[in-house]
């Protein structure tokens, strides 16, 4: 414990000498942060989407006109039920769908509340045998007289998916990048002190000093840079965030019916990311930066 807490306190007075160099350092890996938080954020809410799409994907919702009467509705659902790669039909009222929408959106429900008139249509909900044959029934559904629209989700979900990974391979390329580019500028930074220490490390070493005592403060000091940019760029994102959902989350529910991640889930796992990458690419900074004066 003694060792540890030396190698903190020393990590602190070298970043506090070469301060310039480690504000550059933590800039560095702010920016990278913000970048990769930035394709996270865009990531897990479409991710989230996808999966809510998803759970309706083997169905067919057909939306009914506001003039369609309940016995039009079951002459519409028997008309359907014969028709092949139907597996079922289901009638969902006004009511029962503004119930779901209240659902989805989770605590934000009660704004539905007043809305006073509900503006939902009545529906009808097919299920089919096959993904083969869902668009053929779509189509023959939509052809019928009292239709008014229909949500038919396969093309929706290929699309979404396809921009998932985009992203996602987008965020690792670019991530790929920057974390070079930050574990370069941090070895720089502690380069500096150890150059500065370079009489003071081999006089350690002739005296039997370990390599990893030797390296313990310039580790801690890389290990300290990545902490504070984590910890700044986490806090940047969730300021930011926070302000969006407050500000349009709302209008994001109302027009995809799908919930926004809460800040307090999204902020929590940007944490635990940014933290284990900051550690991560301080530390090895530290340790390349070391490998002139110090056997590996």
């Amino acid at each position: 414990m003694g060792s540890l807490m030396y190698n903190i306190k020393q990590g602190f007075i070298q970043i506090f000498r070469n301060r310039g160099m480690s504000l550059a350092s933590i800039f560095a890996i702010v920016a990278m942060l913000l970048i990769l938080g930035l394709f996270f954020v865009i990531t897990v809410n479409v991710n989230l989407f996808t999966e809510v799409v998803k759970q309706d994907y083997d169905q067919i919702e057909v939306y009914l006109l506001e003039e369609t009467t309940n016995d039009q509705a079951k002459e519409l659902m028997a008309q359907i039920k014969a028709k092949d790669g139907v597996t079922d039909v289901a009638y969902r009222t006004k009511d029962e769908a503004l119930e779901i929408l209240k659902q989805r959106w989770g605590e934000s429900g009660y704004l539905l509340d007043s809305l006073g008139k509900n503006p939902l249509p009545a529906s009808i909900l097919i299920t089919v045998d096959s993904l083969d044959n869902a668009e053929e029934v779509a189509a023959y559904a939509g052809s019928l007289p009292g239709v008014d629209d229909m949500l038919y989700y396969q093309e929706t979900v290929e699309k979404l998916t396809k921009i998932t990974d985009f992203l996602q391979i987008g965020a690792l390329i670019i991530m790929a990048f920057l974390v070079v580019v930050s574990v370069i500028v941090v070895s720089n930074t502690v380069k500096l002190t150890v150059f500065a220490r370079a009489k003071e490390i081999h006089i350690m070493k002739y005296v039997g000093a370990t390599n990893w005592f030797i390296r313990g403060p310039f580790l801690a000091e890389g290990v300290i840079i990545g902490m504070l940019a984590a910890l700044i760029s986490s806090g940047l994102i969730a300021l930011v965030y926070s302000k969006l959902v407050e500000a349009v989350g709302a209008q994001v529910l109302a027009i995809v019916g799908c919930p926004l991640i809460s800040v307090g889930y999204m902020t929590t796992n940007m944490i635990i990311i940014f933290l284990a990458l900051g550690v991560s690419i301080g530390a090895w900074g530290s340790i390349i930066s070391m490998r002139r004066f110090l056997d590996t």
